[in-house]
């Protein structure tokens, strides 16, 4: 039987700040909280996703969600969060609480000078090359905040001036926590009302609890460009980063850059592209603005991260929806050369069958090399189901799924069916 080791709780500091956030957020405005609750129970017929001796378990999990989004104003806010509690009836692991949540705030004081925070809290996997299951989980928790001054040095250009503190920490002892200290300077010029360019410079220095350090440096120009249905901005600039360590430092250096495009090809069809190329580390919050992304925090390195996606959404006139996306990341930890890569794709398609009833179909596709072992895996996933609207209020769902993992490591292997009913309540 495996059991789920114990987890340190994130220190009480971040506790405080998101409760802090919440209460600023519900308070800035009249407009209310939206809440809802929710309950859903999966029996699995693989519960540890292990390659032999399977053992099957119900997992139920008991949810609350808040979200908040405030009226412009001096200050504004945005939440969402979630806190779901779930208990395994044959205890295949012990009882685990799971969590994440989006917030961004700021304030504005005066003479161009605005107070910026932000917090990100998610489960993450420790290992990427192990699988998704909750020994092999931590919850990773960035917060960010400081002041970003904007100065108008004429009527086509701008600069701003920011400095920022970033503390990033993880539930499980093992992996190491870190603080950030971030200072940036953009100079930007708009060529036009739809057209703006310029250049960022920025330096920040990372402290891990292992009395590591890193730092980074970084140069880019940057451009912005909108048309009707069209955006494009990106960067591209060269970076140098340098960890320092009781064994001696280490420096490389890379041409880094981004892009982002977003295109409406007609009313109900849209498309996006994104592309980054950093030198950073596993502390940062590369893996929360790429979600396919998966740092392996059993690696403690400086780390050269690069990714790519793209999606496309369309609507039919019956009221179905697809969304395709696929993606494309590599990541190369640079102290100990030793590199990942991944690859895949997603489809989700959802078509009424009734004014009340929705069907919902769901794929995913990824293709994983391990280039240090010589060694590649699959996973696979499908899952159907429905949904059923009771009421404004009430919203059931079941479905049914089957998830697997081909690789030349056979313990890394596995086959799991499941099914899984369950209900939510939005509280209005």
């Amino acid at each position: 039987m495996v059991k789920e080791k114990a987890s340190r709780t994130i220190r009480p500091l971040s506790g405080c700040l998101a409760t802090g956030m919440l209460l600023i957020s519900m308070n800035l405005t009249a407009e209310p909280v939206r809440l809802s609750a929710g309950f859903d129970s999966r029996f699995t017929d693989n519960a540890g996703q292990a390659a032999t001796d399977e053992q099957s378990d119900l997992e139920s999990q008991l949810s609350l969600g808040i979200n908040h989004t405030s009226d412009p104003g001096r200050c504004n806010s945005e939440l969402g969060s979630r806190i779901a509690y779930a208990y395994w009836w044959d205890e295949t692991y012990d009882p685990e609480t799971y969590a994440s949540l989006d917030f961004l705030g700021d304030c504005t004081i005066g003479g161009g000078l605005v107070w910026q925070v932000s917090d990100y809290l998610r489960d993450v996997l420790q290992d990427s090359r192990s699988n998704d299951n909750p020994t092999n989980k931590t919850r990773k928790n960035i917060f960010r905040t400081g002041p970003i001054w904007t100065y108008r040095l004429g009527a086509v250009d701008q600069l701003s001036v920011a400095a920022e503190y970033e503390n990033t920490e993880f539930s499980e002892p093992e992996q190491e926590d870190s603080e950030r200290y971030i200072g940036t300077v953009e100079w930007n010029h708009f060529f036009s009302t739809s057209f703006s360019g310029g250049l960022t410079a920025s330096v920040d220095r990372v402290e891990l609890d292992t009395e590591e350090e890193i730092d980074r440096a970084t140069a880019s120009a940057t451009f912005d460009k909108r048309w009707s249905a069209t955006r494009i901005r990106g960067s591209l600039g060269y970076s140098q980063i340098e960890t320092f360590f009781n064994s001696g430092d280490n420096e490389t250096d890379a041409v880094v850059g981004s892009l982002e495009v977003e295109r409406d090809i007609n009313p109900t069809t849209s498309l996006f592209l994104e592309a980054s190329r950093e030198l950073t580390d596993q502390t940062s919050d590369f893996d929360v603005r790429f979600g396919e992304f998966v740092f392996n925090l059993e690696q403690t390195s400086a780390v050269e991260v690069s990714a790519v996606r793209a999606g496309l959404a369309k609507e039919f006139s019956a009221g179905s929806s697809l969304g395709i996306n696929v993606f494309a990341n590599r990541s190369d930890y640079l102290d100990i050369d030793r590199e990942e890569e991944r690859v895949g794709g997603t489809l989700n398609y959802h078509r009424p069958v009734t004014p009340q009833m929705t069907a919902v179909f769901r794929t995913g596709y990824d293709y994983l090399v391990y280039e240090d072992e010589g060694t590649t895996d699959t996973l696979f996933s499908v899952d159907a189901g429905l949904e059923f609207e009771l009421n404004r209020s009430m919203t059931f769902e079941g479905r049914i799924g089957h998830d697997q993992r081909n690789s030349e490591v056979v313990p890394r292997e596995f086959d799991e069916n499941w099914v899984l009913f369950g209900l939510n309540y939005q509280f209005r």
